[in-house]
């Protein structure tokens, strides 16, 4: 339908025999639960991130959620997070029953690290800034306020594996980390997995107790906990992509960059700023449009299949309303469902679809 489309899943998987054969091996194994894949891939990602320990979980949800469940968050809680975020980071931390208290984001599509402090209550138990987009939030400077009150940071680096803040990759600042697996993620699967980094011994013992309905062993229970473990058919697909990431994002970020190129100097079209201390990884690559719903159906009708991260803001939607945010609390993250539209940038892209796509905007840009 599209001459340059948004998944790129088909070109991905186009030979999936190999993995299919790996897969095979694993059913004559009968090993389908936290097998020698998952530990395997444990072990993998865990060098990859440059941490002690990854715990593989059921989705990158969980991955957010069973960490704050390990801190002891809760009922009566605050976890302060940014307004321009996915569902998953919200719901993880309403899953555990506490507060989602919220911050406004700027335009590194990160949470603006300036107005956290003023959040910070009495109820305050753990931030967790998301690395959206694959940019990462100015970790020296949260990390900053966070210790000096005493409170623990739980990453969001579902969408930024491998990015980093200074020299120091995404995972490795907090006491935890969740990242996810979903198929459009730079390091995916075949469905819903997600993995925790942390540094911390005992943050990792309490992991593997909670994700696996807190059972110690086959008939003794440590603690409650929950049935969230990373498949072992999961771990098998994993395995055989997590060599390949770094490739995946030098490619991304060579795309980005052309288009940052391509695009530059448009009339009505902005591209965001690129901080010099970070490494954005490109889980999407995302312009600002003054007339961008106008450009998202030209590039449409055009044969160009974009996308908008997210039209409607978080804290407007009808399932959080309960959190009681009026209307313009957050004008940067209202700002960016009205202006922010979304390009393919996937290590599968040819020069030749990219140049479609920067050929497109600019007939759009210039009234063509």
């Amino acid at each position: 339908m599209y001459d340059v489309r948004y998944s790129y899943l088909l070109e991905q998987f186009s030979d999936p025999a190999p993995i299919l054969a790996e897969i095979g091996r694993l059913v004559a194994t009968g090993d389908f639960t936290l097998g020698k894949p998952v530990a395997e891939f444990e072990k993998r990602f865990a060098e990859l991130i440059g941490v002690r320990h990854a715990i593989g979980v059921g989705s990158g949800t969980d991955a957010l959620k069973l960490p704050l469940k390990a801190l002891g968050i809760g009922h009566g809680d605050e976890v302060i997070t940014a307004a321009n975020t996915f569902i998953a980071t919200v719901g993880a931390i309403a899953e555990t029953g506490a507060t989602p208290v919220l911050v406004d984001c700027d335009d590194s599509f990160c949470m603006n690290v300036d107005q956290v402090e003023a959040a910070i209550t009495k109820k305050t138990k753990a931030i967790m800034p998301v690395q959206l987009t694959g940019e990462v939030t100015d970790m020296g400077k949260l990390m900053a306020i966070a210790q000096r009150h005493n409170l623990p940071v739980v990453e969001d680096a579902c969408q930024g594996i491998l990015s980093e803040f200074a020299g120091k990759r995404s995972g490795t600042h907090g006491i935890a980390a969740g990242f996810s697996l979903h198929p459009l993620k730079n390091l995916n699967v075949w469905g819903d997995a997600g993995v925790v980094v942390t540094n911390d011994d005992g943050m990792n013992e309490n992991l593997r107790l909670i994700r696996n309905h807190g059972m110690k062993n086959r008939d003794e229970i440590a603690i409650l906990g929950c049935n969230s473990r990373l498949d072992s058919l999961q771990a098998v697909v994993g395995n055989w992509l997590i060599g390949q990431t770094s490739e995946i994002t030098r490619r991304r970020i060579e795309n980005a960059a052309y288009y940052d190129a391509g695009l530059a100097g448009l009339p009505g079209l902005r591209v965001p700023p690129r901080r010099p201390n970070v490494k954005h990884v490109y889980h999407l690559y995302m312009v600002f449009a003054e007339r961008r719903d106008e450009l998202y159906q030209y590039c449409l009708d055009n044969g160009i299949e974009a996308k908008i991260h997210y039209p409607i803001p978080l804290y407007q939607q009808e399932g959080l309303k309960h959190l009681g945010y009026a209307p313009g609390t957050f004008p940067v993250t209202d700002r960016h469902a009205k202006e922010v539209i979304s390009f393919p940038v996937d290590q599968h892209l040819t020069r030749a679809q990219q140049d479609r796509v920067i050929e497109t905007v600019r007939k759009f840009c210039h009234g063509r």
